[in-house]
């Protein structure tokens, strides 16, 4: 499967901004032609790489006024059993693995700041977790959600 290149990162990052943009917009904007536009996206969805497209409501951003990050680094051989029972949390809204420093990140939303600290104490609580960080979301400009 061919890797996406520079005009297919681009054009991802201009759908990401604003799915609905008419395809003369995002031509104009990448400067390329809409039949390019067009045959790009087409491929893009073809080949796996765009898997959807989604709404954004007010509603769903009011729900978590407070929201944020929080890095773990799980000791041994604990990742598969911390996974569960973070998906067993109804504050965590997505969990990510990665490389680098953490093994997985966490999103999580709460109705408040009091009740985000008690989330956050409570996946440190989880035995595997090792050490943690955590980064507040303070606004969001751009969303994929």
């Amino acid at each position: 499967m061919a890797e996406m290149d520079e005009t297919d990162r681009k054009l991802v990052a201009a759908l990401r901004h604003n799915a609905r943009a008419a395809l003369s917009d995002l031509a104009l904007e990448l400067g390329l032609s809409r039949t390019t536009v067009r045959a790009r996206i087409e491929r893009l969805e073809r080949r796996g790489e765009i898997v959807g497209y989604s709404v954004v409501l007010r509603g769903d951003v009011a729900r978590d006024p407070v929201r944020g990050l929080m890095m773990l680094g799980i000791e041994g051989r604990g990742t598969e059993r911390v996974l569960r029972q973070l998906g067993g949390l109804s504050a965590v809204r997505a969990v990510h693995s990665t490389n680098g420093r953490w093994d997985v990140i966490v999103e999580i939303g709460t109705a408040s700041l009091e009740a985000f600290d008690k989330v956050l104490s409570e996946i440190r609580r989880l035995e595997g977790v090792a050490t943690s960080e955590t980064s507040l979301l303070l606004s969001t400009r751009k969303s994929s959600l």
